[in-house]
């Protein structure tokens, strides 16, 4: 007779679900059995967190939402941060925790927290299931809601007693439906068509919604038909070729960034996908340039973003039926463009300083060397995300994939792995500090256990690198923020990886070319020479005077 856990597995088949992440628990033994014999398969990790991180990159990556699993209690308060992480960073998700019994108590309140409550304010959605018969329509609804606009996590809780529950008759499933996305109404799409026309120097700028799976085909047309300069924001990386002579640059600053010279002149902004959850790319204000919201959703207005016309609906179609509106007669597209060689040449400066330990712009560059188009760097937060925001050119969407949301450490060995196991013919890389890397690390066991593909860089300066220069920039003493480190190259030898250690920066790229070679889990330990920050990023950007 057919079990809640049974009816759950077919409702997760019948969704399409390949695989889930998680750290199973008493509580839901019965579904663990019920996945036994299914065709989706467990990747057990050894931290609830990192699951919901590889939960979270599957949908970014696909469009579909990754599913993870924990039991009760201290498992599925694991899964929080992971949760924000999805909630702020737009990405699919179904969390399933586990929960004792409700129709009887046996061991009182034993482990027990009001996981619902607690999801609820992370989620789209927190629901409890009550009964077997109602399974197949709440995970439709769960997965319905997850994918639409503007994506999310889901959390369902099933209590043990529920999946052991036994169904005579067993409900049937619910088959998906597609989700249509309307495109933009057409009295908005002819007001931008116009702000455009009569822009003196127009610049498009490409955000964290534009990466989304379904959008970035319509991207690269649009901005061939119009031959308007754009900039990304750090999410919006690779929606349309970096490579491309109409690329200026990535904000990664909110301000006084040399791209920000282009920001500055522009009279008028384009900006596709624009999502505020990310650090400012630019400050709006009196005097700035008009600014057209174009994306799936509505804009959020904030003291920093308040849009001047919107157009809202499916991108690349809305994209498609803009660009027929004023392809060929946008006489002034190109305005901006004579500021792009002198941007883009002081970005790279100094990128192939040969001093030891190696600079964050060095870094970058020898690993856009070993790195090819479609290969993904996966980084950590640390300080060094401002530096690949800034150099690292990308020919490929979510090539970079990088949080500027909720901006958690820890989430860049997950995010890599779960990269890994979805492309395993490309390189892909995590980029760590050594403060993210150690707060998951644990996952090195799980990466070799999948036999994974994969190298982990590692840089070392033995102290959460980016407070400790914020504590620097604000003329804090230097406390609080050092630590100690393994023996790294020792430490991956332990989870059956193979470790290397850099001790010359013209090594890296060997280094890493040999790793990606010879297949296999990796750790690549680099020391790093920080005190670009402050020159680059501090005293040569307060020395910029504002474009007049």
């Amino acid at each position: 007779m057919t079990k809640g856990s049974d009816l759950l597995v077919a409702a997760l088949e019948n969704e399409g679900v390949d695989r889930i992440f998680g750290v199973p628990g008493e509580e839901n033994l019965d579904v663990v059995e019920a996945l036994r014999t299914s065709s989706i398969q467990l990747v057990l990790t050894r931290h609830e967190q990192s699951a919901a991180f590889m939960a979270a990159t599957y949908g970014r990556l696909t469009g579909k939402p990754g599913v993870c699993l924990s039991t009760l209690g201290p498992g599925a308060l694991n899964l929080v941060t992971g949760a924000a992480y999805a909630q702020l960073g737009a990405m699919p998700m179904v969390m399933i925790t586990g929960q004792k019994g409700i129709m009887s108590s046996r061991q009182a309140k034993f482990q027990i927290v009001d996981t619902i409550a607690t999801m609820k304010p992370l989620t789209k959605l927190s629901r409890q299931i009550v009964s077997p018969a109602t399974i197949p329509t709440l995970v439709r609804d769960a997965f319905r809601v997850a994918q639409e606009e503007r994506p999310g996590p889901v959390h369902l809780e099933l209590p043990e007693d529920i999946a052991a529950e036994r169904v005579a008759n067993p409900p049937p499933m619910v088959p998906p439906h597609p989700i249509e996305i309307p495109v933009a109404h057409r009295a908005a799409l002819d007001r931008a068509a116009e702000m455009l026309l009569a822009a003196e120097r127009p610049l498009i700028m490409l955000g964290a919604a534009a990466s989304r799976p379904r959008a970035t085909a319509g991207l690269q047309g649009f901005v061939r038909r119009t031959g308007i300069p754009f900039f990304t924001t750090q999410m919006g990386k690779g929606t349309v070729a970096g490579g491309t002579n109409l690329y200026m640059g990535t904000a990664a600053l909110s301000e006084r960034d040399y791209v920000h010279e282009a920001i500055e002149r522009a009279d008028l902004i384009l900006a596709i996908g624009n999502d505020t959850i990310e650090k400012p790319p630019f400050i709006m204000g009196p005097g700035g340039p008009k600014v057209i919201h174009l994306s799936y959703t509505a804009a959020n207005v904030e003291q920093v973003y308040f849009p001047h016309a919107e157009v809202i609906g499916d991108v690349g179609p809305s994209l498609e039926l803009l660009a027929d509106r004023v392809e060929g007669r946008l006489h002034r597209a190109g305005a901006l463009l004579a500021l792009r060689e002198g941007i883009l040449a002081r970005i790279a400066d100094r990128a192939e300083e040969a001093r030891f330990p190696p600079t964050p712009q060095r870094l970058v560059h020898d690993i856009r060397q070993v790195i090819p188009p479609n290969g993904i760097v996966a980084l950590d937060n640390g300080m060094y995300k401002i530096w690949f925001a800034r150099n690292y050119r990308t020919q490929v969407a979510n090539t970079l994939l990088l949080d500027n949301a909720l901006a958690t450490m820890g989430a860049g060995l997950p995010s890599a792995m779960m990269a890994s196991m979805l492309h395993p013919e490309r390189r892909v890389l995590a980029v760590c500090g050594d403060g993210g890397f150690m707060m998951n690390s644990q996952e090195m066991e799980t990466a070799v256990r999948f036999r994974l593909n994969l190298v982990v860089l590692v840089l070392v300066d033995n102290a959460y690198g980016m407070i400790r220069w914020k504590q620097s920039v604000d003329d804090f003493a230097d406390f609080g923020m050092t630590f100690g480190n393994p023996d790294f190259v020792k430490y991956a030898e332990a989870y059956g990886a193979q470790g290397h250690r850099v001790e010359a920066t013209e090594a890296l790229i060997p280094t890493l070319e040999a790793a990606f070679k010879a297949g296999g889990v990796h750790l690549v330990a680099v020391p790093i020479d920080y005190s670009e920050n402050k020159r680059v990023l501090v005293d040569e950007l307060k020395a910029r005077l504002p474009v007049t």
